[in-house]
């Protein structure tokens, strides 16, 4: 049970004030041997911890997301798991997967109302594994997202037709790869923050993102912000942070 549903019980009378403090007590951190889990992630920072699992086994995976779903976690956000991780994870724990982006989401919880307006755009189609961790981390938080993919500045006018979707926007995500001029671009047409996401896609001498990453680092358009290289994930918890601020 989280720290919320065990003040409901005090309000409740279900438990006592006594009990709930030694509850309380026992709930920050947990230690698993292999990970402590730190329970009270939401209460400081409004959505609960993360888990990587890149360099995870599955059975590290399942373990932290089972022990945090048992103590009331929802949504919980889990990047960079391959397929096979992910099907002993569905296995274990009630959990959706998608392998584009690469996330799972154990405990899902259908959002009612996701809070105001993400734009994630992309420069083509191969950038989108990136933009779907951003937009789905977003997603997850609560944000309500908007997808333009494969409007890159090689056809200007593909993100020009969009321009009024921009403008609505709270903050943009660009996610692009190649010369990453996408961002730039982006920074001159609206006038909200815009989140840079430079990605390994490119030719020859791309030096796997480095020169995306530089061209944004360098941007000429002011309020361009930029997260490393194909970290979408990085980029999607930015801006719901940046969109929550709206609701405020």
């Amino acid at each position: 049970m989280d720290a919320m549903g065990i003040l409901r019980q005090v309000r409740e009378g279900d438990l006592s004030p006594e009990e709930a403090f030694k509850k309380l007590q026992l709930q920050p951190i947990e230690d698993l041997g292999y990970a402590r889990i730190d329970h009270h992630r939401a209460l400081r920072q409004g959505a609960s911890e993360v888990i990587y699992g890149e360099s995870k086994t599955a059975e590290q995976v399942a373990g932290i997301a089972e022990r945090m779903a048992e103590a009331g976690s929802t949504n919980i956000l889990i990047t960079r798991l391959s397929p096979e991780k992910a099907a002993f994870l569905c296995e274990r724990v009630d959990a959706r997967y998608d392998p584009t982006s690469r996330i799972a989401i154990a405990a899902p919880k259908d959002i009612a109302q996701p809070i105001g307006h993400v734009v994630i755009a992309t420069g083509g189609t191969s950038d989108i594994p990136v933009a779907e961790e951003a937009a789905l981390t977003a997603q997850t938080l609560g944000s309500h997202v908007v997808r333009l993919y494969d409007v890159g500045v090689a056809g200007l006018h593909r993100l020009l037709s969009q321009a009024e979707e921009l403008q609505r926007a709270r903050v943009v995500i660009a996610v692009a790869g190649m010369e990453g001029a996408l961002a730039s671009v982006i920074g001159g047409l609206v006038d909200c923050p815009v989140i840079a996401v430079p990605t390994s896609v490119g030719y020859g001498a791309s030096f796997g993102g480095v020169a995306a990453l530089l061209s944004m680092l360098t941007s000429c358009a002011s309020g361009v912000s930029v997260v490393n290289i194909d970290n979408g994930f990085g980029a999607g918890f930015l801006a719901h942070r940046i969109n929550k601020l709206g609701e405020k």
